[in-house]
């Protein structure tokens, strides 16, 4: 049965006083600005609240167990996750299992503050992230709703902004409210900032957000009393597994951080962000560790199920969490000395058959560097960039079945080597041959700039460019600019080939490996010229024939002849390096 759980504010005291905490077995904060001031509009219309489900702690068990404060000051890159709080010795606690977002969502509107990244700055700049907090419009218009079924504009809004000499608004800042009275303090407030003829407006929305926060009785929960963990668990998914926004590895994480008897949230946080900040940076997820923590500590299937993450099963994890961590370390730091970053590796779990291998043997940051190692991480490389071209995408679909068998094989096969062709049995077996057919080779021939495989490619291509320090660029050997319709025009190319020059320039025949240096050099030259001004002509020769460039015409109407040559050149390296699949006869 529901029981009446209060006023907003009432609330907000017990949550400020820690009386209402959260539980291990949560979910982070994820709601974004605008989700915030739609909860408090609907709050404003009168639209239900919904109901919470709360868990009473025993006294007795306070200590057992870790618990969180709800977010209050929100800052995307220093401060976006709750709180850890102290141990709680013989104290009556509530903990909240469902309506974490919306408790935090008014702990954040009506106690504390916001701040996200602008676009395009830095995420080291500490400009980029200005303090905002959450303000009512009190002279907005709200006789009808908007298209979104909004009727008061609450926004998120900094000092300066909220401040701004703007006749036609008056921003309330809605942390106020708190401190309050109803009555003459609100008619004081906006006697000192509005004219007569504007007040009883302002008055009214001002007047509905107190009554709002401290009179209306919107809150109703059920209380579960049990103090078994297991029951609480299977009660907090049930109440969870439904909303889109909360995804299923978000509640398994909460189930091993309430299993580790060391905090597990901070572990594993922490390894994501060393992660993606190796080398030039990865956005590797808290999802892939935590898959790859079921896969490297030989734990199940390596599938996201509840039965993966019992407490023999996290209890593994944890013991084996020290060999898990500086394995992903060292693999992450293979793939940058690979040369690719977040926008280069197409798939993130072609990491974790990489990580269980290293993991296997116990291999260290030895690995990345010493030459007995050097043909084993060529294989590494060579296995991962075939897997990373297969345009039908070897990481999507029977994820978790391809990664227990691959584990299966390297477990068997790879004690001394990286197990090459083993892998690939196993994965033709399953439909994810890495062999390449005719039609194959001709897509990667013809594949288009800004495709997230291009560089595996040219890399395999172009193994003498150096990309371990990450200072190379995806350069047109014919520049980008040149192919404009009156450029082209002016170079004498007819009408009827302009579009597909357009098309060719963007395709890989006319794109190149570059270390930085040579692309800044280059820029926008015509590739003849810039030869002739920049190199001998041995060098040409060893440049031209190091980029199968063969000979490059110093008019841009002879381009398709260029182009079709190259073409040709590069689709029998390709073949070379990952050969042809044979057709069957029919």
């Amino acid at each position: 049965m529901y029981k009446p759980g209060g006023t907003i504010k009432e609330t907000l005291e017990s949550i400020q006083q820690n009386k209402f905490v959260l539980p291990a077995i949560q979910r982070e904060f994820v709601w974004k600005p605008e989700q915030i001031a739609r909860l408090f509009d609907s709050l404003m219309q009168g639209y239900p609240f919904g109901t919470f489900l709360y868990w009473k702690v025993d006294k007795s068990n306070s200590s057992k167990y870790k618990f969180y404060s709800f977010v209050c000051n929100y800052h995307e890159r220093d401060a976006p996750h709750c709180p850890q709080l102290p141990v709680f010795y013989d104290t009556d606690l509530t903990a909240v299992l469902d309506g974490q977002q919306r408790l935090t969502a008014l702990n954040i509107g009506l106690c504390g503050s916001m701040a996200w990244k602008l676009p395009g700055k830095w995420k080291n700049n500490p400009n980029a992230y200005p303090l905002r907090h959450l303000y009512l419009d009190l002279l907005a218009k709200h006789g009808d709703v908007d298209d979104a079924g909004e009727k008061y504009r609450f926004e998120f809004l900094t000092e300066e902004r909220a401040t701004a000499d703007k006749p036609e608004e008056c921003w309330f800042k809605v942390s106020e409210i708190l401190g309050m009275q109803s009555g003459p303090s609100m008619l004081l407030w906006l006697n000192e900032r509005l004219p007569q003829e504007k007040t009883n407006q302002a008055f009214t929305t001002l007047d509905q957000l107190f009554q709002v926060i401290h009179n209306k009785n919107l809150l109703s929960y059920y209380e579960e009393a049990s103090q078994d963990l297991e029951k609480v668990l299977n009660i907090f998914i049930r109440m969870n597994s439904g909303g889109t926004v909360l995804s299923y590895s978000d509640l398994l994480l909460s189930i091993a951080v309430a299993q580790w008897t060391g905090d597990a949230r901070k572990e594993i946080h922490t390894l994501v962000d060393e992660l993606n900040n190796t080398g030039d940076g990865f956005t590797l997820t808290k999802d892939l560790v935590l898959k790859a923590g079921l896969m490297l500590a030989d734990i199940g299937s390596v599938g996201f199920k509840v039965e993966n993450f019992n407490r023999e099963n996290m209890e593994i994890l944890e013991q084996r969490w020290p060999e898990v961590k500086k394995s992903l370390k060292v693999a992450v730091q293979l793939l940058a000395s690979f040369g690719f970053t977040e926008k280069t590796l197409r798939a993130d779990s072609a990491l974790l058959p990489i990580a269980y291998y290293i993991n296997h043997r116990k291999l260290d940051t030895k690995y990345l560097t010493q030459s007995k190692f050097k043909e084993d991480r060529e294989s590494i490389h060579k296995w991962l960039i075939r897997s990373l071209l297969k345009a039908s995408g070897i990481w999507g679909s029977g994820l978790d079945t391809l990664l227990t068998a691959l584990r299966e094989t390297i477990t068997t096969h790879g004690d001394e080597e990286f197990p090459v062709g083993k892998l690939q049995e196993v994965m033709a077996k399953r439909g994810k041959s890495l062999q390449f057919g005719e039609e194959e080779i001709d897509e990667l021939v013809e594949m288009q700039y800004g495709d997230k495989r291009m560089f595996a490619l040219l890399s395999l291509l172009f193994p003498f460019v150096d990309v371990t320090n990450h200072h190379f660029h995806v350069d047109h050997v014919f520049p980008k600019s040149r192919f404009t319709k009156p450029r082209l025009k002016k170079a004498g190319v007819t009408e009827a080939d302009w579009d597909e020059f357009k098309e060719m320039a963007n395709s890989l025949p006319n794109l190149q490996l570059l270390e930085g240096g040579e692309n800044i050099e280059k820029q926008a030259a015509m590739p003849a010229l810039w030869m002739s001004d920049t190199l001998t002509a041995t060098q040409r020769t060893n440049y031209c024939d190091n980029h199968l460039l063969g000979t490059v015409p110093e008019i841009l109407v002879d381009f398709r002849e260029f182009y079709d040559s190259r073409a040709a050149a590069l689709r029998q390296r390709i073949i070379s390096l990952i050969g042809v699949a044979k057709e069957e006869a029919e």
